[in-house]
């Protein structure tokens, strides 16, 4: 198992090596330090972003239990969106001895350091979801289609408005993106504008506020606070004497901002319907506002078999297997093309909710009340 493992054996007898291995296992969301994990007891450190979004949170135990189920140990630890705060915690698993990384980036372009210290210890990094940037040490990238995803925000917008079917509009379309830390905000908002655009270039779609390139519609640490505010600022500088027709919303947090505003314009009612709202992840929150009328879609990313693909990813590197992967030319951070393997995202809306989420098995009917 790898080439530390190797030199530790060489260094060491084999009871000296399980000590060593036990030492390193002590872990509050595995199994006791008495427990074989999984490739000679291996402990697997995971860094998520943050405990305020229900996804993140969602991520963190989907990726625990596919790799307790492997057999393996591990270290979870939330950075709660402070990018010091999650390097700190990186460093700390590096110091601990874990014997691979997951991470889900809060600042993709602020892990360099601590991602030589991971090379320099031999501990193989599976960049999760948000790519990490700038550094040759991110082995694989485990992620969905995120231009795809884009361009089933954008797509649905369309198809809503009736522009695919023939309408002329002119329809007004406010757009907002992610944080301009995170890597996947400009592949979401390239996808969208890639089917957006034709439309806006002929006068069927009209952003009312001119605020269409990306670094005037970013939302930093995608926080649904300040998409509300900027949302307000749009419709009084905007729209006194005009409404919204559709709002491009890269993800469902920013989503309820964005709908938060809306209704507090009058919006929602017969004489003022909501306007087409997008979004992603299918949060609770969200699915159960689509349900009311209120957010329009989501886009839904099976968060099971995105932990499912990273922690094979993990078992594969530490027994001397390459992982599967499905691109190997999308995905270049800077310093190197990371081979990544990529899940389908699926729009959803009020029309298969049901069958999508509930048949499915990712939510009860219950969870949606």
């Amino acid at each position: 198992m790898r080439n530390r493992r190797a030199a530790l054996a060489a260094l060491a007898s084999a009871a000296s090596l399980a000590l060593t291995l036990t030492a390193c296992g002590q872990n509050s969301e595995g199994g006791s330090d008495d427990d074989k994990g999984g490739s000679d007891g291996a402990t697997i450190g995971i860094a998520m972003p943050t405990k305020s979004s229900e996804r993140w949170i969602a991520d963190g135990a989907n990726v625990v239990k596919e790799l307790k189920a492997k057999g393996y140990k591990t270290k979870l630890v939330y950075g709660e969106d402070d990018p010091d705060q999650q390097v700190s915690q990186i460093e700390n698993m590096i110091t601990q001895g874990v014997d691979a990384l997951i991470v889900a980036a809060i600042d993709n372009k602020s892990l360099n350091n601590v991602m030589q210290q991971a090379k320099d210890s031999d501990i193989p990094v599976i960049s999760y979801d948000r790519l990490i940037l700038g550094t040759e040490n991110v082995d694989y990238y485990a992620s969905f289609d995120n231009e795809k995803v884009g361009e089933l925000q954008g797509g649905y917008i369309l198809d809503k408005l009736g522009l695919k079917a023939g309408e002329k509009g002119p329809f007004n379309i406010e757009l907002f993106a992610g944080s301009n830390d995170d890597n996947n905000t400009k592949y979401f908002f390239q996808g969208a504008m890639n089917v957006l655009k034709p439309y806006m270039d002929k006068g069927q779609l009209v952003v009312r506020s001119k605020q269409t390139a990306l670094n005037q519609v970013t939302t930093l640490r995608w926080d649904g606070g300040t998409a509300q505010k900027r949302m307000d600022d749009l419709l009084t500088s905007s729209y006194r004497s005009a409404k919204v027709d559709a709002v491009l919303s890269p993800y469902d947090g920013i989503s309820i901002g964005i709908l938060s505003s809306l209704k507090s314009d009058g919006y929602g009612s017969a004489s003022k319907p909501m306007p087409v709202v997008t979004g992603q992840d299918a949060e609770v929150a969200s699915v159960k506002s689509i349900i009311a009328g209120e957010q329009t879609q989501t886009v839904y990313k099976d968060l099971r078999q995105l932990a499912k693909v990273a922690s094979n990813m993990v078992d594969a590197v530490l027994n001397d297997k390459k992982p599967e992967v499905n691109d190997t030319k999308s995905y270049d951070n800077g310093a190197k093309v990371v081979p990544a393997y990529l899940l389908q995202p699926v729009s959803v809306d009020k029309a298969n909710y049901q069958k999508v989420l509930v048949d499915g098995g990712y939510y009860t009917a219950d969870d949606l009340k």
